[in-house]
């Protein structure tokens, strides 16, 4: 078996995250159609939007690679995200995360998660936060693993 390398993502890196994006939303969609789908230029976008912050000090990417091959990546950015009414807290968030499915289960997502959780970590931040959808009953156990807390649950009604 190849050794799975764990490394910041480049720009030439984009379009192969942006085909992991794709994967990601498709799979958070057939958990629970009313999550969002991407757009025909979806993909597209994100290309852009990860080249644009490429050289931003406070968005970092990292990528899962075998053989030359990215089966996986994080993004994680700081942020502050209390609305101006309160007390302002940066902290990390964790934006995306994606393992392709035939490497799930061997610590790629852990590994991809450790090393953003170093990266917030030496940015002086004491915490970091993510959203994972109800449904996904992987995800939230992971997440639990992970040593997640649940702080707030964001719900809808539909009209």
């Amino acid at each position: 078996m190849d050794q799975i390398v764990i490394r910041t993502a480049t720009p030439a890196d984009a379009p192969h995250i942006a085909r992991l994006w794709e994967k990601l939303v498709e799979y958070h969609w057939q958990l629970d159609d009313r999550m969002p789908h991407t757009s025909a230029s979806g993909g597209d976008i994100y290309v852009q939007r990860l080249t644009n912050r490429s050289d931003d000090p406070n968005t970092h990417v990292l990528v899962a690679e075998e053989n030359e091959r990215i089966i996986g990546y994080v993004l994680g950015a700081v942020v502050d995200l209390m609305p101006d009414m309160f007390l302002p807290e940066t902290c990390g968030f964790l934006a995306d995360i994606y393992v392709e499915a035939d490497y799930r289960g061997r610590g790629i997502g852990r590994a991809l998660v450790t090393g953003l959780a170093d990266w917030f970590r030496a940015k002086g931040l004491r915490y970091y936060e993510w959203y994972v959808a109800s449904r996904n009953d992987t995800g939230r156990l992971f997440w639990a693993e992970m040593g997640g807390q649940q702080v707030m649950t964001r719900m809808r009604a539909e009209l």
